[in-house]
């Protein structure tokens, strides 16, 4: 694990020491797998790669007070979406999540308790989706906490997925359900403007899950793999800024235009009822929303077979038919009244 800078004098380090954190965290993986050659520790890690298989690379940083308010997640649930974000990637991809590099910026008032959190979030859904930590990097940070990580995956040729596939007449799928994670950080927002505990779970069940798929989102990791080995899917893309966007994003990278159903989007009933309730237009709040990390795909009719399969190995998710895309250019959308407009703009980092 390389660590060119040196931890604050401070905090963290006032206790540990940054090679005591080191230790920490190389005390807390599990056993290395057999394909990982050279671990933490060294300069580098060495993988042993798939035979025949093409690897994929991604990586993804969370920024303290951009994507992740300490006041509404615990270290654990920054450490498991960390990982999460970077795991719906390769799902995307329709790959084998493989080897991930944990980097860790801190800033001084960090303390150890907080780095066991991380760790016990990140390792958790490591360890549950078998991607082994093969090494990283720590260092200060004069300014918020950092947590950057970057993942291997693998997959074979002609079995992985891209954006730019898909052909007219393709049908549009959405997995699970939408606008969820936008009213949890929507309801924390709000307990806290109003001067209320933030991490106490409302008494609506369906709120409570809303919380948590913003603080803890579940990638599509199986789902993913299946519509990639399978050939079930021409194009794909995960919704980490929103299902408006990944639709433009996929028509765009096609070649295509794409008509979206209103009607058939399926909007989580807790998100819906809370949108409903703040007079806030569900449909196009959701189709908006980021973070929601599931998984937009779209089908060819050629392949319709296999994708009735492979909706019968993902274990129940729901997979829901939400449009086209089309020959005619421009994305719309309509409603059940047959109006057409523009899909609302998705999530914007810049």
């Amino acid at each position: 694990m390389n660590t060119p800078g040196s931890l604050p004098s401070e905090g963290l380090a006032a206790g540990l020491g940054e090679h005591g954190l080191i230790d920490l965290i190389r005390s807390r993986l599990s056993p290395a797998p057999p394909d990982l050659i050279v671990g933490p520790g060294d300069d580098a890690a060495i993988v042993r790669p798939d035979r025949g298989a093409l690897q994929i690379l991604t990586t993804d940083a969370l920024v303290e007070g951009v994507h992740f308010d300490l006041r509404f997640s615990s270290p654990a649930d920054v450490g498991h979406k960390a990982l999460a974000v970077n795991l719906s990637d390769v799902a995307a991809m329709g790959g084998v999540p493989r080897f991930a590099l944990l980097s860790l910026m801190l800033p001084a008032a960090c303390t150890r308790a907080n780095v066991e959190g991380l760790l016990d979030g990140l390792i958790g859904l490591a360890e549950r989706s078998k991607v082994a930590i093969a090494g990283g990097n720590i260092t200060r940070s004069p300014g918020p906490l950092v947590v950057d990580v970057t993942l291997t995956g693998s997959a074979r040729p002609r079995r992985f997925l891209t954006r730019d596939a898909g052909r007219a007449g393709d049908r549009l799928y959405v997995s699970g359900a939408i606008g969820a994670a936008a009213v949890g950080l929507a309801w924390f927002q709000a307990q806290a403007a109003a001067g209320r505990g933030v991490l106490e779970p409302p008494a609506d069940p369906g709120l409570a899950e809303c919380l948590e798929r913003h603080r803890r989102p579940e990638p599509r990791t199986r789902l993913g793999l299946l519509l990639g080995r399978m050939r079930a899917a021409s194009a794909c893309m995960d919704l980490s800024d929103g299902l408006a966007d990944a639709v433009r994003q996929v028509a765009a990278a096609s070649g295509t235009g794409a008509l979206v159903d209103a009607a058939r989007l399926p909007i989580h009933p807790a998100a819906a009822r809370w949108f409903a309730s703040h007079g806030i237009d569900p449909v196009q709040r959701a189709l908006g929303a980021g973070d929601d990390y599931e998984l937009l795909f779209a089908v060819s009719a050629k392949v319709k077979g296999r994708f009735r399969a492979a909706a019968r190995l993902a274990r129940g998710l729901p997979l829901t038919h939400i449009g086209e895309l089309t020959s005619e250019p421009g994305v719309r959308l309509v409603t059940e009244d047959g109006v057409e407009s523009e899909l609302p703009p998705g999530f914007v980092h810049f």
